[in-house]
């Protein structure tokens, strides 16, 4: 079989996709529970009148979730890499 140019371009595209992910799975897996405790604020709590402008939608509420616990999570895996750098 014979590997064409399109293939190998498809090969590091997806590898370099893997790397990233491996570097930030702390981040992600942050990321989807702040989504997901985002969906459950609005679930339970949520804004009655729908005049709110983060919670009356639980698009909203679950995308600002995910941002907070990207953040988050992205401070504590660099602050972790800056501990183990000193030691």
């Amino acid at each position: 079989m014979e590997l064409k140019p399109t293939m190998v371009v498809v090969g590091i595209i997806l590898n370099k996709m893997k790397n990233w992910i491996i570097n930030h799975k702390t981040s992600i897996i942050v990321a989807l529970t702040g989504a997901i405790f985002g969906f459950l604020y609005w679930y339970f709590i949520g804004c009655s009148s729908g005049s709110c402008a983060i919670t009356s939608v639980w698009y909203r509420t679950m995308l600002y979730g995910a941002i907070m616990g990207w953040l988050v999570g992205d401070f504590v895996k660099t602050t972790s890499n800056k501990k183990s750098n000193e030691d």
